[in-house]
């Protein structure tokens, strides 16, 4: 595992498009299906990762909160499942049960949309207000898996809330941390390393 924080992509910027595939349903999400959502959150997620692991099932509850509040909320997963089987399509299927995530949760295979998204850890979360630009990046809270810090959704709740309001989401904004994307060998970005 390589501990890495986000790229802190620059706030402004618009959504890039995507069209992935969620195994446990066989359907096919892009960007276009979240239009009406006053809010979209892109979250880059892992089976295995400590960091997922520490807040996924407070993420899955905080994720069925804000859905039912609109906020159009998509996981995807980019890592390399031939070195990382644990997060395969079929394991993607069994950690949706697992957690009873609401939201779908997409494979991006050629790790394309991970690199448009200038993801790097899992997780990664990017919060797109109405107009789908860019208004947060940061982490999910202070919590971590080696500190005793309750985990709360705090920082993201926040920046929701924010977006909800029709208010900006705080200036400061602190960069998620996490594992860093599995990239298939000589498919690693430049920010990668």
């Amino acid at each position: 595992m390589v501990q890495v924080p986000s790229t802190m992509l620059e706030l402004g910027t618009p959504a890039p498009d995507f069209s992935l595939p969620e195994p446990a349903t066989g359907r096919i999400w892009s960007l276009a299906d979240f239009h009406e959502a006053p809010a979209l959150l892109v979250v880059f997620l892992s089976n295995h990762c400590p960091f997922v692991k520490h807040i996924a099932d407070h993420f899955a509850e905080f994720a069925k909160e804000y859905q039912e509040r609109g906020v159009g909320i998509v996981g995807i997963n980019a890592n390399d499942v031939e070195r990382y089987p644990d997060d395969s399509p079929e394991a993607m299927k069994e950690e949706v049960k697992r957690r009873g995530y609401t939201f779908p949760y997409l494979f991006d295979e050629t790790q394309e949309v991970a690199k448009a998204y200038r993801a790097a850890c899992t997780p990664d979360f990017f919060l797109f207000d109405g107009d789908r630009k860019l208004v947060y990046r940061g982490q999910y809270d202070a919590s971590r898996p080696s500190l005793d810090i309750p985990v709360t959704g705090s920082d993201l709740r926040t920046a929701i809330d924010a977006v909800l309001a029709g208010v900006e989401p705080p200036e400061v904004q602190i960069p998620s941390v996490g594992c860093n994307i599995k990239w298939k060998p000589g498919n690693e970005p430049p920010w990668f390393g």
